[in-house]
């Protein structure tokens, strides 16, 4: 797939269906890519998350249509999917600063959110250091959490503090941070914080386990404070790499490989602190 164009189509997508039931692994599955990817790509090329996105254009609309027509208001927050005129309200009110009743009776000011385009624009060049490396299977064990796409860049770092300060110690040290999405559907995904699989601490701390099948990988080194180095490098795999490589993603996986932060003067908090991302590729089959 080509990635630029591939965001293109799902942002076409969304605008014909605007007013329909959109779901992340929904829009994902028109452009073939897992919908962790594709939330993530958005993001990184567009300045929003998909829900967040999608949000702003109905309300953008819907403020038009509510001057434009006699529609009741029930009626319009049932079209742009609101379970009722309560939710559309405050919405409404939060996005364009005044009430619905308010903008009709009054003529209150609206604000417009245009469609989105996506455009691919050369600038300096900078090097960006990568490998391509081939796994065997391997086996992790660790603890899971489902989250939301839309609050999960908020909801992971907090689930991280939470393991860190987990009373009675921590039960894995966190050698790898692994999104699984290929096993959820709608707008959710799995997050694993886990070690490499030992079958005596599986058992000792009924920890998960969790097989990643053989795969080649684009693995993409990241040195720097944490998190912001690892946002960085993500920005860069998305808005650099995916457009112009040769590769496309293959799987729905996506794995942080981390160092021990003890082996760090200022643990994470080290400019020398080194961290990967791991991502499964394929070739791409279309230009």
């Amino acid at each position: 797939m080509n990635w630029i164009k591939g965001i293109e189509t799902a942002l076409e997508y969304i605008e014909n269906n605007i007013t329909e039931n959109l779901t992340i692994s929904g829009i994902a599955s028109e452009i073939n890519v897992s919908a962790f990817y594709f939330q993530k790509g958005f993001a990184m090329l567009c300045g929003y998350n998909v829900g967040e996105y999608i949000r702003m254009r109905r309300l953008s609309l819907a403020g038009s249509e509510l001057l434009s027509s006699d529609i009741k208001i029930i009626d319009l927050a049932v079209k742009y999917c609101y379970d009722s005129s309560d939710s559309f309200t405050k919405a409404f009110t939060r996005f364009h600063g005044s009430t619905p009743t308010e903008v009709r009776r009054k003529g209150a000011p609206l604000k417009a959110f245009a469609p989105l385009h996506i455009k691919l624009s050369l600038e300096g060049g900078s090097v960006m250091e990568y490998r391509i490396e081939e796994k065997k299977a391997f086996k992790v064990m660790g603890i899971s959490r489902e989250f939301s796409y839309e609050t999960a860049n908020e909801d992971i770092p907090k689930y991280w503090d939470e393991m860190e300060n987990c009373p009675g110690g921590k039960p894995v040290m966190g050698m790898y941070g692994v999104c699984f999405d290929t096993e959820m559907s709608g707008n959710r995904f799995r997050y694993m914080i886990a070690d490499d699989f030992r079958a005596e601490a599986v058992t000792e701390k009924n920890l998960e386990e969790h097989e990643i099948p053989a795969h080649i990988w684009a693995v993409f080194p990241c040195t720097g404070v944490m998190p912001s180095a690892l946002q960085k490098i993500n920005r860069r795999i998305f808005s650099e790499w995916l457009p112009t490589s040769c590769y496309e993603v293959s799987e729905g996986y996506n794995i942080e490989h981390y160092s021990n932060a003890a082996d760090y003067k200022d643990g994470t908090d080290d400019p020398e602190y080194y961290a990967e991302v791991w991502i499964p590729i394929k070739e791409k089959t279309s230009i």
